[in-house]
């Protein structure tokens, strides 16, 4: 039956209305004329929306080439599940809907709200008579005009890449039979949307050809086309020529199973099949594919959807993505192809596969998804095997929406998610919206403007309504009457018409010139070339453009360490191998400990790396003697240990050598490594730094891995090449904390080798055996930590042939799971990784990036006034209680240390005064706490003790500690200090902080570009956050406090000029000015210099702010936008107003003068021009005197928003249709009386002002008051020491005190910004660090505790550290 009949058919029993409409829906859906789903009834939605909802969260399976199941469809015989479209849109608006909902959107905004309010009131000719309600809704309509125009342009862009990305081509089978997906009809309005697109897409691809075509083009480079381009197995591992036939070849396969074990072989195409109708792979576009298509990848293509690969054009199955749009990580990842689609090779190998896809629901998780294929063995005669053969597929089988195709030439695959369900759809929610503090402040200044409205309205509505009461006032006589007819009705008519007159008083123009200057000051942090990277090409971008203020006033900063504050290039320097120690090294955090022990640095420095040198050139000759190896570059030796070498020979014992040997082999093939070659060098590429620093030193070492192919790994060996089956690999993570690998050795031994942090290892060894060792080796790594060095254990275990294949079979039904996979994985995985025994461990090296202790000092300046680094003599408190502690144990613990170091009870008095003293603490004391520790003292009832304690100790170093706990770290002193916070970091695992924080930077590393793309500002280097937060940031805080205040300042002055005339007019709410000036007022009189205030007010140059980093403490403690000044500058423009309202109205009063024609110049408009001409003139230039920098480009902004008055009048006043205001101009410019006004109210409004900035600072000067005059009086070469800055202050016959917050008395050494700060903070960590007066500087470590210190720590503070909790010895882990 057709589902149309059918439909209709189910109508029988509904009401006659309903009834109706289903006809109606049946016809236009059978015609084509709507979508399928629309016209549908209430129930119909609810239930649609009910299977949508069921579609995302329970597991789907997908059917290929086999009938869907009749359990799978519904009652019209179509599939019950819904799938989105692959067709995405991230633009907010349609061509049909922009209007109507960017109109709505913008008056969710309460300001633009209340000025429709006032245009609706003058509609009403009792409200306002005396202007037309088009002329009144002008300003309104410019606002939004301007917000809609931005919006548009934005959302433009938007509509076009979504358009483009939904109309890229790729490939998909036709004709193919989807069951998995509805019959869709197409309406024809979407056949008319889609001619559109097709329209649109054909302009974009004409002009991207006119584009192209302008380019200068010229031959590809051979270095470019090598960079890019994969070479064949061949050309680069000649010496491994063998292996490949021995491979391809099962019969001579070396690595077969010697007793002939083989399990169920699972193959998903059919041969047997039969094909009614070809099939080839035809071009489509994206927004046409459905889930459970079959796709064809070709070479350099973006992934249109989730998809699940069936097989590649490499013999082995594997292709290299690139995700960099996913994660921001630039680096190929390889993926590798279901064992059961190595024969889809073609179209028609795609209709021969028989199979079903088993799905976990979307989710978005970029590391993990968890799913199956499934099938029947295939027979020739037709028969089907009841038994189901099933094969895993992970994140490691699936290309994901938005990665790119690289160095493979196809790959064929079936979707599995489309559209919104794809994870980087999933992940592309918006973050979390940040407004700044300035911003979020303004609705207390709004609300008191709004009060005094309020109280001006009323006041005039009261004396109004007092004015009509009887008959005794002339007015009764003499008006025509009121509108009213009443006192109280007048009184509601005047407070009404009173809000539309003093309207001025809520700025209108303030929020979107808060737009404009704070787009401004992105644009110049952009464009600064100091914090342009050249190696990336990279400037300093801002992602955010609303928060720039935020960064003048931050307290507290979190920084990652591992790529943010180190360059996350790892060179391997020392190793411990059967308990002997290998490699000379001289690291940054050696140099520390030297240099605070007083000891000449720099000359120790070259001592040391003489003696490494001689020993390289040594060791490297050793080597040489051993065996050629031509992959030992010298220049890229980082491993110098000619002892290494000489036991590696054999010359000390034959055992030494062959735990050296199989130390470095296990190296070698403990990995997920690419082998590449560039020229004659071998390169490694990895996911991890760690890995290609292990795997790249095993290489120079003569332990060469050549390259992966098949599950055969290629090493060779000291010379000799030697071929390893790869059965299993076993992957880092987070959790995990270590990597393993199951080998098949060629003598058929069965080896599993693992990686990983010393105390995951070390827990799973042998119990009882090798005590001697473990300590040796403990001992060894507890040094390398105490040297800055990056730690890790390896260890083996040997296997038998049944102990795997049991432990492979339980492995096989975890990795299928679709629930749990991950737990069920690691849980068998544990099974395996048992019993080893250890081998030996490494050290590496990631060396702080260029500049960072020089950022350090200068941000420790202003955090503790010099004081960045811990003390030798500093008192370590240790929060790492051994064994399971309880929560009232713990809080003793507590309560302890507070009341034995500080003094303190912990009580929320104490926490209260606390947050508001600012002051640093004395460098006494440091906390460390471990992770484990960290999870109790975060939760509720420990949180306000631990905060207190954390701010009474001068550094708080906190180990091991996840993700999450970093976020959590940063709202407990967000919101528990009420401070500023920002987080810096470079890794997808510092998101959740970054986002956290009021300020979020990323740092465009090695570890890719997640938290950049996450962040609020972009930066390539950590040493560009000095001129960041210490010049663009306080710069941009000045700017945008003062023009806040300057905002309301000259919104009072005019509006209380208007409340002052009622005095003398009834207080009927009656107009003083013609409205054409309450019109411009905000949008042209007095707008410009405002807004250049906010742009390009500068009070120092950037040099002198980070030569000066006090001048940063106003910031933090919200000097120039506390409330008591925005009091003071009401109080100001109330004054200001009364002088410029009275000084015209007594002059017209008292002295009556005439034009030249002979007319008098007291009407009402003449007084209007007399008061608002000085008006406008002295706001302009009271602006102007609040700037900090004048020049050429100030004052023609000032001297053009004055003349514009001017000119406005002249020419508006010439219009006859002005009525009174007719020929005002020139009948009034023409009088001595006017021009008496206008000067004398000017200096009279701005006199006090000047006097007070004067003896402010003369006697009580803010700190760049005192740097400006240094400048001026060349006296600012004085200040570079603190004897020097001390006798610069008292020259000046002035003193600072506590109100203006002058630091410059406080002692810093400034000639430390110059000077190498030898600081070296620990791989893995994450620092707190108070970028001004702060009290404590946690520092994180996501895996292990740090080895030195993570910005603050001194190194010989380690030694000190593992002497007290020996648990917190120095290692890493791997990343």
């Amino acid at each position: 039956m057709d589902p149309f009949e059918d439909s209709l058919r189910k109508s029988e029993g509904k009401t006659k209305w309903q009834t109706y409409k289903t006809k109606i829906r049946v016809f236009l859906r059978r015609y084509h004329l709507v979508a399928e789903d629309a016209w549908r009834d209430d129930e119909d939605v609810e239930n649609e929306l009910h299977k949508d909802l069921l579609s995302r969260v329970k597991p789907r399976t997908l059917f290929f080439n086999l009938p869907l199941p009749e359990t799978e469809k519904d009652d019209t015989d179509q599939p019950k599940m819904w799938y989105p479209r692959n067709k995405v849109r991230t633009a907010k608006y349609t061509p049909i809907n922009f209007l109507p909902k960017n109109i709505f959107l913008q008056f969710q905004n309460v300001a633009n709200l209340f000025f429709l309010f006032l245009v609706v009131l003058q509609c009403f000719s009792m409200f306002g008579s005396q202007v037309s309600p088009g002329l009144a809704a002008v300003p309104l309509i410019i606002v939004i005009g301007i917000t809609a125009v931005k919006d548009g342009i934005e959302d433009f862009r938007r509509s076009m890449l979504d358009i483009s990305l939904n109309n890229t081509p790729t490939l998909q089978l036709s004709p193919y039979n989807n069951v998995n997906t509805r019959s869709e009809y197409i309406s024809y309005w979407r056949r008319f949307k889609k001619r559109i697109s097709a329209i649109v897409r054909k302009l974009m691809m004409k002009r991207e050809e006119k584009r192209r075509s302008k380019k200068h083009t010229e031959d590809v480079p051979m270095r470019d086309l090598n960079a890019t381009s994969r070479p064949s197995y061949e050309s680069y591992f000649r010496e491994s020529v063998d292996i490949r036939a021995s491979i391809d070849s099962h019969a001579a396969n070396p690595f077969a199973d010697p007793k002939g074990r083989r399990t169920a072989q699972m193959d998903i195409v059919d041969p047997f099949s039969q094909i009614d109708n070809p099939a080839d792979f035809k071009k489509a576009y994206w927004k046409d594919l459905r889930v459970g298509d079959f796709v064809k990848i070709c070479e350099n293509d973006e992934i249109p959807a989730d998809i699940a690969i069936l097989n590649t054009s490499e013999n082995d199955g594997v292709c290299y993505l690139e995700t960099k749009n996913l994660d921001g990580e630039t680096n190929l990842k390889p993926r590798r192809a279901l064992q059961c689609g190595s024969n889809v090779k073609s179209a028609e190998d795609c209709l021969r596969s028989h199979f079903w896809v088993e799905s976990e629901p979307p989710q978005p998780n970029l590391y993990e998804y968890n799913g199956a294929c499934k099938c029947l063995p295939h027979f020739a005669s037709g028969a089907r095997d009841p038994t189901v053969l099933s094969e895993p597929i992970s994140i490691e089988t699936v290309l994901l929406r938005g990665s790119v195709l690289r160095n493979t030439k196809w790959v064929i695959g079936v979707v599995i998610f489309t559209g919104s369900d794809t994870k980087i759809m999933l992940n592309s929610g918006a973050p979390p919206l940040k407004r700044s503090k300035i911003t979020r402040s303004l609705n207390w200044n709004v609300c008191l403007n709004f009060i005094l409205l309020f109280s001006m309205c009323i006041i005039c509505a009261i004396v109004d309504g007092f004015n009509w009461r009887g008959t005794r006032r002339s007015s009764y006589y003499f008006e025509y009457g009121s509108l009213g007819g009443t006192p109280v009705n007048n009184g509601i008519i005047t407070f009404f018409t009173g809000v539309i007159l003093f309207q001025n008083i809520v700025p209108i123009s303030l929020y979107i010139s808060i737009e404009i200057v704070k787009t401004f000051q992105a644009i110049f942090i952009f464009l600064d070339k100091d914090m342009y990277f050249e190696k990336l090409k990279y400037p300093c971008t801002p992602k955010s453009w609303s928060i720039s203020d935020d960064l003048g006033q931050v307290e507290y900063i979190f920084s990652d360490k591992t790529g943010t504050l180190t360059q996350n290039v790892m060179e391997f320097k020392k190793c411990t191998i059967n308990g002997i120690a290998y490699g000379e090294a001289f690291t940054e955090a050696m140099a520390g400990v030297a240099k605070r022990e007083g000891r000449d640095a720099e000359e120790l420095v070259q001592q040391k790396q003489a003696f490494i040198e001689r020993d390289r050139v040594q060791m490297i000759s050793q080597l040489r003697s051993l065996h050629d190896n031509k992959y030992l570059f010298d220049d890229d030796l980082t491993f110098v240990s000619s002892r290494f070498a000489h036991d590696l020979g054999g010359r000390t014992s034959k055992e030494q050598a062959k735990a050296c040997r199989e130390f470095f082999l296990s190296l070698a093939l403990c990995h997920s490594i690419v082998a590449d070659r560039v020229g004659d060098r071998l390169i490694y590429k990895a996911q991890s730094p760690d890995e290609e620093a292990l795997v790249g030193t095993a290489r120079d070492m003569g332990f060469v891995f050549l390259d992966r192919r098949k599950n055969t790994m290629a090493i060779r060996c000291m010379g000799e090449t030697l071929r390893f089956k790869l059965l299993e690999t076993l992957e880092f993570t987070s959790a995990r904390k270590r990597m393993s690998v199951v080998i098949r050795t060629p003598d058929k031994r069965y080896l599993l080798i693992c990686k990983g942090a010393d105390s995951i290892i070390y827990d799973r060894l042998v119990p009882d055996s090798q005590a001697e060792l473990k300590k040796v080796t403990s001992e060894h790594l507890n040094v390398f930590g105490s040297e800055g060095l990056r730690t890790l254990c390896l260890a083996k275990r040997e296997l038998t042939e049944e102990e795997y294949y049991t432990w492979k079979e339980k492995y096989d039904v975890a990795t299928s799971a679709i629930v749990d996979r991950e737990a069920q994985t690691e849980e068998v995985a544990s099974l395996l990784e048992s019993n080893l025994v250890l081998l030996g461990g490494t050290a590496i090296e990631d060396r702080l990036q260029e500049g960072v202790p020089d950022s350090i000092a200068l941000l420790a300046i202003n955090i503790g006034y010099s004081c960045n680094l811990l003390e030798t003599s500093m008192e370590i408190i240790t929060l790492t209680p051994e064994g399971d502690t309880t929560v009232p144990e713990l809080e003793a613990v507590l309560s302890d240390y507070l009341y034995k170091y500080f003094g303190l009870s912990g009580s929320e008095e104490e926490l209260e005064s606390a947050k508001r003293d600012h002051n640093p603490p004395l460098p006494t004391h440091a906390l460390v706490v471990d992770g484990q520790t960290l999870k109790l003292v975060l939760e509720e009832p420990l949180r306000d003790k631990f905060l207190l304690l954390c701010k009474n100790c001068k550094s708080v170093l906190c180990c091991r500690v996840s993700p999450a706990q970093k976020a959590s770290v940063v709202e407990m002193v967000k919101n528990g200090l009420g401070v500023m916070t920002l987080s810096i970091g470079d890794g997808a695992n510092d998101v959740a902080m970054i986002q956290k924080a009021d300020i979020g930077i990323g740092i465009v590393g090695e570890e890719g570009r997640a938290a950049a793309m996450a962040a609020d500002y972009a930066i390539a280097q950590f040493r560009y956050l000095s001129k960041l937060v210490l010049v663009h940031g306080r710069w941009d805080y000045n700017r945008t406090a003062e023009m806040v205040n300057n905002f309301f300042y000259k919104s009072i002055v005019w509006t209380f000029t208007l409340f002052w005339y009622q005095i003398f007019n009834g207080f009927d709410a009656n107009y003083l000015f013609d409205y054409t000036y309450i019109m411009l007022f905000n949008i042209v009189f007095s707008s410009l210099p405002v807004i250049v205030m906010g742009v390009y007010d500068q009070d120092v140059s950037a040099e002198m702010s980070l030569r000066i980093p006090q001048l940063y403490k106003r910031g933090i403690l919200g000097l120039n936008s506390r409330r008591q000044i925005f009091l003071g500058y009401v109080i100001d423009g109330l004054y200001q107003s009364a002088v410029c309202f009275f000084f015209g109205y007594l002059v017209i009063a008292d002295t009556p003068a005439s034009a030249r024609n002979g007319r008098d110049t007291a009407g009402r408009e003449d007084l209007g021009v007399y008061v608002a001409a000085p008006t406008i003139l002295v706001i302009n230039t009271y602006v102007v005197l609040n700037q900090s920098n004048w020049d050429i480009f100030t004052l023609c902004i000032w001297m053009l928003s004055v003349l514009t008055f001017w000119f406005w009048t002249g020419v508006y006043s010439q219009s006859k249709y002005t009525a009174e205001f007719y020929k005002s101009a020139s009948r009034i410019w023409g009088t001595v009386n006017f021009w008496a006004v206008v000067f004398g109210s000017a200096a009279t409004c701005l006199y006090p002002k000047f006097m007070f900035m004067t003896i402010q600072k003369m006697f009580w000067p803010y700190d760049v008051d005192l740097v400006r005059e240094a400048i001026v009086c060349n006296r600012i070469h004085l200040i570079e020491h603190e004897s020097d800055i001390d006798n610069t202050v008292t020259e000046i016959p002035i003193t600072s005190t506590e109100w203006n917050s002058s630091t410059l008395n406080v002692p810093y050494d400034i000639s430390a910004m110059n000077k190498k700060d030898d600081t070296v903070t620990d791989a893995q960590s994450m620092s707190l660090v108070p970028s001004a007066v702060a009290s404590s500087a946690p520092a994180y470590e996501e895996e292990m505790p740090p080895n030195v210190f993570a910005n603050g720590y001194h190194s010989s503070t380690l030694s000190q550290l593992a002497q007290l909790d020996p648990s917190l010895s120095p290692d890493t882990s791997l990343r």
